[in-house]
């Protein structure tokens, strides 16, 4: 996924504070419709448990509640902020009996094992392995953490194609090839962990422009009413800079697969 989004830290003058992520129902390029066959491929099977880990707000976990009427879910996430908004969502909707939001390391977790596990763009946090190893060391915490029969949902990056040394040299510092699989590696991977691949899907490059323009949205909405804030100038040249990364590093060369895995063995 792309960089945290620009934030201010602090005013000096009591001036308002541009809010977070508003425009995304999502934290990644997800459609509200293959939200929705998602949900339902998930709801099909007639989970008892749902585990979320770097569940951020815990839109899909919410939503996979509200179709699965007898089931009870955990979203963990080290980012109280989401957490606290992914509470208020669950009482909004009559849920906040069933599930809980945990302030928590997804690493060596022991919350599972579930029907349903998600992990949507937070593969990252059960290693700090080199890139193609943290992959497989994710798939096969994941695997650990599914109960026989049940579903894992991976959302994770990978090459659509070879980047060159100008689009790395525009990415995240120190970008590298072998940051990310290619989706054939990443489906193989997957296999090797002990699972088969239920459904394989990329998002479109609609779904990337929604995200990429709404992860900025609040924040250029604020430094357009705030130009002469003392935090302005500093918040510019961040947001600047990972929209750059966007559009001269990664747009067309970084994909999001989102993987539907049944265990097995």
């Amino acid at each position: 996924m792309t960089t945290e989004t620009p934030q201010i830290t602090g005013t000096s003058d009591g001036g308002e504070l541009p809010p977070r992520l508003t425009r995304l129902t999502f934290h990644g390029p997800l459609s509200e419709a293959r939200a929705q066959r998602i949900v339902e491929r998930l709801a099909a099977a007639g989970p008892r448990t749902v585990l979320d880990l770097g569940c951020g707000w815990g839109e899909l976990l919410l939503r996979i509640l509200e179709a699965a009427p007898d089931a009870t879910g955990i979203g963990v996430d080290i980012k109280g902020e989401d957490l606290d908004r992914g509470r208020a969502a669950a009482r909004e909707r009559g849920l906040d009996g069933r599930v809980r939001f945990l302030e928590e390391t997804a690493k060596d977790t022991a919350r599972g094992p579930a029907d349903v596990v998600l992990c949507l763009g937070a593969s990252q946090a059960f290693s700090s392995a080199a890139p193609a190893e943290a992959t497989a060391e994710a798939l096969r915490a994941l695997r650990g953490l599914v109960n026989p029969g049940g579903r894992v949902v991976l959302g994770e990056g990978f090459w659509e194609r070879e980047p060159t040394a100008r689009e790395l040299a525009g990415m995240w510092p120190d970008a590298a090839s072998g940051d990310h699989l290619y989706l054939g590696d990443l489906v193989d991977a997957a296999v090797e962990a002990g699972f088969r691949p239920l459904w394989v899907e990329t998002a479109s490059a609609d779904e990337w422009e929604e995200f990429e323009s709404g992860y900025r949205s609040d924040v250029e909405e604020w430094l357009a009413a705030h130009p002469g804030h003392p935090e302005a100038a500093a918040t510019r040249t961040r947001v600047d800079a990972q929209r750059s990364s966007w559009l001269r590093g990664y747009r067309g060369v970084l994909g999001i697969t989102y993987l539907t895995l049944v265990p097995v063995g």
